[in-house]
């Protein structure tokens, strides 16, 4: 996680922000009527998400599709319709099956696909550009390492993010507009107003103009589109002070988070210091046991559980905060290709890339635990000549499955936790058992 650090009263960073330049945004087009229309509602006992006036809470999942052998280069949307129509058959089938009502996808969808998700599955899309998380091109060539205080390259990734919008906004299915991933935890990129600053300063003359670029894309999304809300997947609560001030044209705050069974203190310190509805963009568990070198789905089911009753009891009306809109679990199925990215791509990989003490089913003292090819809620089978593959439901499958027969924003709290006490994973183990 990163740390948050007071703001300097610093000549250089102000020089940076001076260096900004502001976007003349676009004109808005026409309203089309068959959109619905996507809301936010505060009242005293919380927010909430409404669709078309129909409160709507966010049972959802990180979506991709990459069978095994391929990686990120790969694309379901550039096979053909038939191809594409029978994997989405079987995935959103399945999907639906959870309870699932939207998943997040990335930039690269054709909007009618969007819309045949939403058409044929009831399943919404909370469409993600990365803005410049993973660079930006620029006169032909790649820019690896993004500078967002950079004037051209703000106006670069503003157009982007504009042009999708334009594209997208007629489009069925689109329940809100995101921003970013955990963008705070790219900030390498060095210019002359930062490199010669001590790293505290550093981080802050890097990190002002990024959030001032969320809350200027926001705005600008807005004169085109008044029908949804925007939000931003953040790393954590890293640099909420520069949010709170930067980025306040943010109507949904997104964190990818992952403190173990809960997420401790999050909830209370967003209520205070930014106060916005609140959807988990990333949260979850692998399923592969680092101590034991096996398997553990009854782990993973434990700490989704876990994990959605705390989303849950945030909810507007129940006994927490009231600024939980949703969540979204990552992941769908497992990533293959997630370790190295380039190599081993039909190897099930287990070495961990990181560690993390909140997951203590695996934690050892000095060793990676966390298996980043393992966190898919169902498995990945193998893959035939049309590029299809068999998904396999883990017991966190199971686990979800009923969490979402009830709805935080309907239901009792006494309901709800009779719900959630009544979910056993090692039942679910079973089932995923009998289910292979």
């Amino acid at each position: 996680m990163k740390r948050l650090h007071p703001l300097p009263c610093s000549a250089v960073l102000l020089i940076v922000l001076a260096a900004v330049s502001g976007l003349s945004c676009r004109t808005p087009s026409v309203l089309t009527p068959h959109v619905e229309q996507v809301r936010i509602l505060a009242s005293d006992d919380g927010y909430r998400l409404t669709v078309d006036g129909r409160e709507f809470f966010v049972m959802g999942v990180n979506w991709d599709y990459f069978p095994i052998g391929t990686n990120y280069a790969f694309s379901l949307w550039a096979q053909p319709d038939d191809i594409i129509m029978e994997a989405l058959d079987r995935e959103m089938t399945l999907l639906q099956a959870m309870g699932v009502n939207a998943i997040r996808q990335y930039v690269g969808i054709p909007p009618r696909w969007v819309a045949h998700i939403h058409d044929k599955y009831g399943i919404y899309t909370v469409l993600n550009h990365p803005l410049g998380r993973y660079g930006v091109s620029m006169d032909g060539q790649w820019i690896a390492q993004t500078d967002y205080s950079d004037p051209r390259t703000r106006d670069i990734i503003i157009n982007e993010v504009l042009d999708m919008v334009e594209a997208f906004q007629d489009t069925p299915g689109i329940l809100m507009w995101l921003l970013g991933n955990e963008n705070n935890y790219g900030l390498v990129w060095d210019s002359a107003e930062t490199e010669n600053l001590p790293e505290v300063e550093r981080d802050l003359a890097r990190a002002t103009p990024l959030y001032s670029l969320f809350g200027e894309t926001a705005r600008c999304i807005k004169a085109v589109d008044t029908k949804r809300p925007v939000a931003m997947a953040n790393g954590d609560l890293g640099y909420l002070d520069l949010i709170a001030q930067h980025a306040s044209d943010i109507d949904v705050f997104g964190m990818n988070v992952y403190r173990g069974m809960g997420f401790t203190d999050a909830w209370e310190r967003l209520k205070y210091e930014f106060d916005r509805p609140v959807m988990l963009t990333e949260f979850g568990s692998d399923a592969w046991n680092a101590r034991t070198q096996s398997e553990d789905q009854r782990s993973q089911a434990v700490y989704l559980k876990s994990q959605w009753e705390e989303v849950y009891r945030h909810a507007a009306g129940q006994e927490g905060t009231g600024s939980s809109i949703g969540g979204l679990t990552f992941q769908w199925s497992d990533g293959w290709w997630k370790y190295d990215q380039e190599t081993r791509l039909d190897e099930h990989d287990t070495h961990a890339s990181w560690f993390n003490g909140g997951y203590a089913f695996d934690y050892e003292e000095g060793k990676n635990n966390m298996n980043e090819e393992w966190f898919g809620v169902v498995a990945k089978g193998a893959t035939d000549s049309r590029m299809q593959l068999d998904l396999i439901p883990r017991a966190a499958w199971f686990t979800l499955q009923q969490i979402h027969r009830v709805n935080p924003l309907t239901a009792s709290r006494d309901e709800l936790r009779a719900h959630f006490a009544g979910i056993d994973p090692d039942r679910d183990v079973e089932s995923a058992a009998q289910a292979e």
